[in-house]
């Protein structure tokens, strides 16, 4: 599945791994040694942090490219 969610992936020294985050998730990071590996777990991470906000009544958040686009 892919979100609508902007993501950042940037190489981490410290980490020796690609870092993948989502701005509008506070806390919703993940990583993989390469960049795709990354992507494919900030998908699932992205997927966990929304079932749950929800689960839990916390508000989520709109993304910001889909709410640039309507707004």
């Amino acid at each position: 599945m892919s979100h609508q969610y902007e993501v950042l992936i940037h190489w981490s020294e410290e980490d020796r791994a690609f870092v993948a985050k989502v701005p509008e998730l506070p806390g919703c990071m993940a990583h993989g040694s390469t960049k795709a590996t990354a992507r494919e777990k900030i998908e699932q991470a992205i997927t966990l942090w929304l079932d749950t906000a929800r689960e839990y009544g916390d508000p989520v958040p709109e993304p910001y490219r889909a709410s640039a686009r309507t707004g």
